[in-house]
């Protein structure tokens, strides 16, 4: 597992892996394994297995996981790992460090004995490497060579209280399918509601008074790019319409800046470097020494693993 997370993996090859090396010791039937935007916590990007689940009942069981107050992740990020009982008993990990929370993990049992003491030491154990692994991958994503393609087509999907979709635009389909593709290209509709699902179920916990985080999700959509999905009523007791936007500067950088591990300080400075202040300016604004904000960007530098500044406010606008 150590090998695994000191690689360069991106996040979907690095959680298939580590379900394998995780199922060498620890027996599950199902799993579902999501990454989070890291400050809403809300889920974009499931990888899952669910045997005996058909796909009209997904928005169900995605709806009810929001709602299950006391066993979401959310509720854990102090504890790491927690077993409750569903219709199977479940083992859950949340990966979050100080700069966010990056995914969690529902490990299913169906048959056999309850998941052992033992067995969520082991979980709990790979959790911090597993962590910085994938919050590593997202930060290697704003590293690609961004996409020359053109600005992309209005992405509305519309969904119906059951939270099945009703409408969509075909640029939100295609988005959704490239965010997360179906493991059968035969199955072109398998994989297109994922994401929808999950902003709603968001939305539906925060009108029953028990939030995940706001109903809004950054997520990657490839080729350097980053897109914030967003949901909201098209009126009172309505449907659900899901967005599908280019991340914004602001929302790229805050991203930017967390998956690389930036403190606080330097989240700062970084935040002053992209409006195009020079070090002088950037040393008054906030009261330091030039030759202290010049360490700060050093630092931002060698964390992000870009070699000048240009191409770290490239990295961060998606231009280069």
């Amino acid at each position: 597992m150590q090998r695994l997370c000191s690689g360069t993996l991106d996040a979907k090859e690095l959680r298939e892996r580590a379900l394998v090396e995780l199922r060498r010791t620890v027996t599950f039937d199902a799993h579902v394994w999501t990454l989070t935007d890291p400050v809403t916590r809300v889920g974009t990007s499931p990888l899952a297995d669910i045997p005996g689940l058909s796909w009209p009942e997904l928005p169900a069981l995605v709806r009810a996981r929001y709602l299950s107050e006391g066993t979401r992740w959310t509720d854990l990020t102090g504890t790491c790992i927690a077993t409750w009982r569903h219709t199977a008993e479940v083992l859950t990990a949340v990966f979050a460090d100080r700069f966010g929370c990056w995914a969690w993990l529902d490990l299913w049992r169906t048959s056999g004995p309850p998941f052992t003491s033992g067995e969520r030491d082991l979980i709990a154990a790979v959790v911090p490497a597993l962590t910085a692994a994938l919050r590593k991958a997202q930060a290697r994503t704003f590293a690609t060579a961004p996409s020359t393609a053109p600005p992309a087509a209005p992405a509305v999907l519309v969904l119906g209280a059951d939270l099945q979709v009703r409408v969509g635009t075909p640029a939100a389909r295609d988005a959704l399918h490239r965010l997360n593709p179906p493991d059968d290209p035969a199955v072109v509709e398998q994989a297109i509601p994922a994401a929808a699902y999950n902003l709603a179920a968001a939305l539906v916990a925060a009108e029953n008074g028990v939030p995940v985080g706001p109903p809004w999700s950054r997520v990657h959509l490839g080729a350097g790019r980053w897109v914030t999905l967003r949901a909201a009523r098209t009126a009172p007791d309505d449907g659900i319409a899901v967005t599908i936007e280019e991340a914004t500067p602001a929302e790229r950088l805050e991203i930017f800046a967390l998956a690389h591990g930036l403190t606080p300080r330097e989240r700062e400075v970084l935040a002053e470097l992209v409006t195009g202040t020079d070090s002088r300016h950037l040393a008054r604004r906030l009261v330091l020494s030039e030759h202290t904000v010049n360490d700060h960007i050093k630092a931002i530098l060698a964390k992000t693993g870009a070699p000048t500044r240009p191409t770290l406010l490239a990295r961060v606008a998606g231009t280069g």
